[in-house]
Formats: C-alpha cells, sequence, structure tokens
C-alpha cells in the first residue's frame, strides 16, 4: 500500500481549485433549478426575461410615437399662416393702387393762379407791383415743393407696391413648399403605419405559433430597423425652412407697415397743401372736426367776404353719389352739429348774400363716434334706457328752471319725467318727432329736440354728446320696430 501524506493531497486540490477558477466564468451565483419529466428527462425551468421590455410594449410604444409624429408634421396651421399673408399682399397691393391721387388738379390751379397775378402785375406800378412779384414768386416755389413731394409720394407707392409683389412671390413659394413637405411626410407617415401593423399582425401570429419563433424573431429584427428609419423620418422633417420664411415674411411685413405709414403722411401733406391753395380761392370754410358728437361753424376765408349775419343760410344732407339732396329743416344757422342720420353723407351749406350763393361742403362724409356704436348696442340689449337730461326750450320759450329730468326711452313709448312728475308721455307715432337740436349756441352737440305729439315740443340738453347720440339711435330703432320712422321737422325750429 502506498501511503500519501496529507500535504500532498491538500497541494493538489488547491491546485485543481485554482485551475478551474482561472478558466471558468459562471452565468450566476447559484445552482440551476431542474425538474423531472416523464422517463425521468430533466426539464430546465423556463427562464424570465429581464433584459428589457416585451417586444408588445416596444409596438405600442413605437406607435404611440409616429402617432404624435402625425400631429406634429401637420401643416395645415403653416399653410393657413400663408393663405393669411397672402391675403394680405394682396390687400396692400389693391390699396396701393386705391391711394394714387391724380394731381393734375394742384398745378392747374397753381398755373390759374400764376397767370392771375401775370394779369394783375400789367396793370399795377411801384410798390404794389413789387408785391405782385413777390407773390408770383411764392407760387413758382410752391409749385416746385408740390412736384417734389409728388414725386416723392410716387417713389414710396412704388416700393411698398414692390415690397407687396415680393410678399405675395414668397407667400406663394412657401404654400408650394408646405405642400411638398406635407405630401411626403403623409407619405412616409402611412408607410411607416404600414410597417407597425405588419409588425403587430406577425407578433399576434409569433404568439399563435410558437414553432416558427426563430423565424419570427428574424422578421421582428427587421422590422425594428424600419421603425428606427421612420424615426429619422420624424427628425429630417422638422419645420426649420419654413420658420425661417416666417421670420422673413415678419421682417417684411414690418418693413410694408413702415414704408405705408411714411406714404400716409406724405399724403397728408399734400392734402393739407391742397386745401391752403384751396383756402386762397374760398369765401367761406368749415372749422371742426367733420364727426358725430362734434359742431361745424361757417367762417369766412377772407378779409373781403361778406359777413355771415347779414346772409341767409341753409344747410343741407347730400348722398355720396351726389344724386339726392335733403334739406335740413331748421338748420339755418353758422353753426350745425351732425347727428346720427348724417353719418355717412357729405354735409353742404349755401350761404345766398348780396344776390350770389356761395356752396361750402365738407371734405367727405361725417364719421360715426368711436364706441358709439358698441354702446348703443348694449342700450338695445335692455327694456328702455334713461338718460338724464335738462330742458332748455318748451315750445320754441326758454325754459328758465335747469334742473334734471330723466328721459326714459322703451320699446314702446319715450317718457320725461323728474321724480314722480309726468311731463310727457308718449307711444311711437308718425306724429312724433326726435332729432339734433338745430339751433345755435355752445350745447348744439349735447342738445336733441323732441315733440312728443303736435303744438308739443321741448329742446332737450343731454349730459354728453354721446348720451345724445345714442338716445337717438336708440329711439328710432325701437319706433322702426313699431313701424314708425322717427325723424326731424318738417318746419323750421
Amino acid at each position: 500500500m502506498t501511503k500519501i501524506s496529507p500535504e500532498i493531497e491538500e497541494s493538489m486540490l488547491r491546485e485543481s481549485i485554482l485551475a478551474v477558477s482561472a478558466d471558468v466564468s459562471f452565468a450566476s451565483d447559484h445552482f440551476p433549478k431542474y425538474k423531472l419529466g416523464p422517463d425521468n428527462q430533466i426539464l430546465e425551468e423556463p427562464k424570465g426575461d429581464s433584459d428589457g421590455p416585451s417586444l408588445k410594449e416596444v409596438v405600442e410604444r413605437e406607435t404611440a410615437q409616429l402617432s404624435e409624429q402625425h400631429k406634429r408634421l401637420s401643416v395645415r396651421d403653416l399653410a393657413s399662416k400663408f393663405d393669411k399673408n397672402l391675403a394680405a399682399a394682396a390687400k396692400l397691393a389693391d390699396e396701393a393702387k386705391l391711394r394714387e391721387v391724380a394731381s393734375l388738379e394742384g398745378h392747374v390751379l397753381l398755373k390759374k393762379l400764376r397767370d392771375a397775378l401775370e394779369a394783375l402785375r400789367g396793370r399795377m406800378a411801384g410798390r404794389n407791383k413789387e408785391d405782385v412779384e413777390q407773390a408770383i414768386s411764392m407760387v413758382e416755389a410752391l409749385a416746385v415743393k408740390l412736384t417734389q413731394k409728388e414725386g416723392e409720394l410716387i417713389q414710396e407707392k412704388f416700393e411698398v407696391k414692390k415690397l407687396a409683389n415680393f410678399l405675395k412671390q414668397a407667400s406663394e413659394d412657401a404654400k408650394k413648399l408646405v405642400n411638398q413637405e406635407k405630401s411626403f411626410a403623409c407619405a412616409e407617415i402611412e408607410s411607416a403605419r404600414a410597417v407597425v401593423q405588419r409588425f403587430g399582425e406577425a407578433l399576434e401570429e409569433q404568439e399563435k405559433n410558437p414553432e416558427n419563433s426563430q423565424k419570427t424573431q428574424q422578421e421582428v429584427e427587421e422590422f425594428v430597423e424600419e421603425v428606427q428609419e421612420a424615426r429619422r423620418i420624424k427628425l429630417m422633417h422638422q419645420p426649420t425652412k419654413v420658420m425661417d420664411m416666417e421670420h422673413e415674411l415678419r421682417a417684411l411685413r414690418a418693413q410694408i407697415r413702415e414704408k405705408s405709414i411714411f406714404s400716409l403722411k406724405l399724403q397728408k401733406e399734400l392734402v393739407t397743401n391742397k386745401k391752403a391753395e384751396e383756402n386762397k380761392s374760398r369765401v367761406y370754410g368749415f372749422h371742426g372736426s367733420e364727426t358725430l358728437g362734434s359742431c361745424l361753424r361757417l367762417q369766412p376765408c377772407s378779409d373781403n367776404a361778406p359777413p355771415l349775419s347779414k346772409s341767409s343760410i341753409q344747410w343741407y344732407r347730400v348722398s355720396l353719389d351726389g344724386n339726392q339732396k335733403d334739406i335740413i329743416s331748421g338748420a339755418t344757422k353758422t353753426m350745425y352739429a351732425p347727428e346720427p342720420l348724417d353719418v355717412g353723407r357729405i354735409l353742404q351749406a349755401e350761404v345766398l348774400t348780396n344776390g350770389q350763393k356761395v356752396i361750402v361742403t365738407t371734405s367727405g362724409p361725417i364719421g360715426s363716434a368711436t364706441g358709439l356704436g358698441g354702446y348703443v348696442e348694449t342700450l338695445l340689449r335692455k327694456s328702455s334706457s334713461d338718460f338724464n337730461v335738462v330742458i332748455s326750450q318748451i315750445n320754441g320759450q326758454n325754459h328758465p328752471s335747469h334742473s334734471t329730468h330723466s328721459l326714459n326711452v322703451g320699446k314702446m313709448r319715450i317718457k320725461l319725467c323728474r321724480g314722480w312728475i309726468t311731463k310727457s308721455r308718449e307711444i311711437y307715432s308718425t306724429s312724433m318727432l326726435l332729432c339734433g337740436a338745430r339751433g345755435d349756441g355752445n350745447t348744439a352737440a349735447k342738445s336733441a329736440f323732441w315733440q312728443p305729439r303736435k303744438g308739443v315740443s321741448y329742446v332737450l340738453t343731454f349730459e354728453s354728446e354721446r348720451e345724445r347720440n345714442a338716445a337717438i339711435m336708440v329711439a328710432r330703432k325701437h319706433a322702426f320696430d313699431c313701424s314708425v320712422m322717427l325723424g326731424g321737422p318738417d318746419d323750421q325750429m
């Protein structure tokens, strides 16, 4: 028998352990679990997939991302913005065409004035002749200045038109680019959707047929690559080009706005110069704002004008085309406060003096007051509206009392009262009249003439011009609903 020493056995065991531990790498730190199947076969328990999410979760996540991509790649908002920019460009071009004003009248007037001064210079002598020559030189300088202003205005109009055309072309190009990008994005998104759908079908087939798992796994990897390609498509379609074009369009709109403001300023200067020339040849003119809530006053424009106190005056209301001319009953003073019926119409005053008739016309239609329409709509929503007034006249006679009364304008009638005492209460009828006061005075724009019935009339002074005009408009609307046209008097006030 051979005897083995303990030292040799221990060293051999140490060498075998070191060799095995150096060459072998264990996947886990515990023993695998087995089960015995039929015929004593060893079956390994299935391992859980702890490397990542399941394929079904990956498909659902990619589908959600593609849906979000489709929403983000939608360019309907951008297309609508470009349509608005194109419409704005067309509107600017049309406005530039409409602002083209003929400048021949100014030169004709200056030429007539110069010819008249030349004829007058031949008749004068001495100091008067020098004054006439000085006037001729001033007219010539004014003609040169007018020509320069017109040239500047034409140049500005040309630049505005050029910018509008450029903006229109840029909007069309941007719209084409958006449509092209939209078609490409939609096509690629539909392709990606088809890929995801096939991916889902393959997963369902894999769950039904476990035998074909290897083949299905290979198809899944191909589908994953296609989904990643869809992600790349999403990154490619970021709207950077469209954003750059939007910034450029904003800059162009700002330039057009500045040019338009400058062009309007030049136009105002031209109109002012033209009015100054016309004022030299006019005898009378209007002073005051040509809007609702103000007063227009006739005044002489030259020292040789006959005094208005010795003249006969009559105001008229003329349509924009000049075909209709209505007399304003009772408007025979030098002052007239426009009422709501005058909005959109031209006012004309005829002055008869020394057998000659002089016609003075507003430069344009009477404009409405700011915010009056919204205020009237608010009042019309109520069943009745109350206004504080002071009675200035009763039946054409001045009323000495200045106590405050209440004018209640309802849907069926108008009532004037003070506390419990009722002055007048009448329903809307053909004998009722209501209009702006057509007398002279500082409160003409705040006063209204009201005739409840024949034989009884009042001149009422409101707290403000806005209250007076709103009361007239509300009353006329309620009267119209009752088939009554509420207007002014047929005879003079």
